[in-house]
């Protein structure tokens, strides 16, 4: 395909320079949903995770259409990893918890239920594609009973994009190592957390927390 002043190439369409946001449909969904799930799986596998904890999630649609984060958000790409993620925890108790980008200070969408339960202060902001991204509006438009918080401390986090999810995750953070470790074109990264350990060589310490 030849490409024209002012134009990019994006799975094979085209579209101005700049724009920001994807308008052609992306064709690897399936795929991406397979990819998703098997993080998911393998992070909850490992990560000692119980009802009423924290699943924080950052996502670069545009990464993972092999873009620059940031540059083209795709509201298809969004729906897809959002709904696998809360497919994946029905049932389980766990919530879910959306990283807004940073046009929103990686604002946390949530459940209103997980905020109260936690007595965490709710912010009012709506994300969309380009102030919140893909993800995040599409968790929003999800969940039972969106609320946007400034903060969180969650028990175990998927990376999507090298979105920088550090700031939302409880101490001590420990890498989760699985072999799902791109999901369409971005760099996938998992962490658990663990209690800290303290009393030093004399103490007992218990498992799995």
């Amino acid at each position: 395909m030849t490409v024209t002043s002012g134009e990019t190439e994006f799975q094979g369409g085209l579209r101005p320079k700049g724009q920001g946001v994807a308008t052609e449909q992306f064709g690897h969904l399936a795929e991406i949903d397979q990819e998703v799930r098997g993080a998911v799986r393998d992070l909850l596998e490992v990560a000692n995770l119980e009802p009423g904890d924290a699943l924080v999630i950052g996502c670069s649609s545009s990464e993972v259409a092999n873009m620059r984060i940031g540059s083209f958000s795709s509201e298809d790409i969004g729906k897809c990893i959002a709904s696998a993620i809360l497919d994946e925890l029905s049932g389980t108790g766990i919530y879910m918890a959306a990283q807004c980008c940073e046009h929103l200070n990686r604002a946390i969408i949530v459940e209103k239920a997980y905020a109260k339960e936690n007595r965490i202060p709710i912010v009012n902001v709506v994300p969309q594609l380009k102030a919140g991204g893909s993800f995040a509006t599409a968790a929003y438009a999800e969940m039972k009973e969106p609320v946007a918080i400034e903060y969180i401390q969650a028990q175990a986090g998927i990376d999507i994009g090298d979105t920088l999810i550090g700031m939302h995750l409880a101490p001590v953070a420990v890498p989760v190592r699985s072999e799902h470790s791109m999901v369409g074109g971005a760099h996938v990264v998992m962490a658990r957390t663990r209690a800290k350990y303290i009393g030093g060589i004399r103490a007992g310490y218990r498992e799995g927390i």
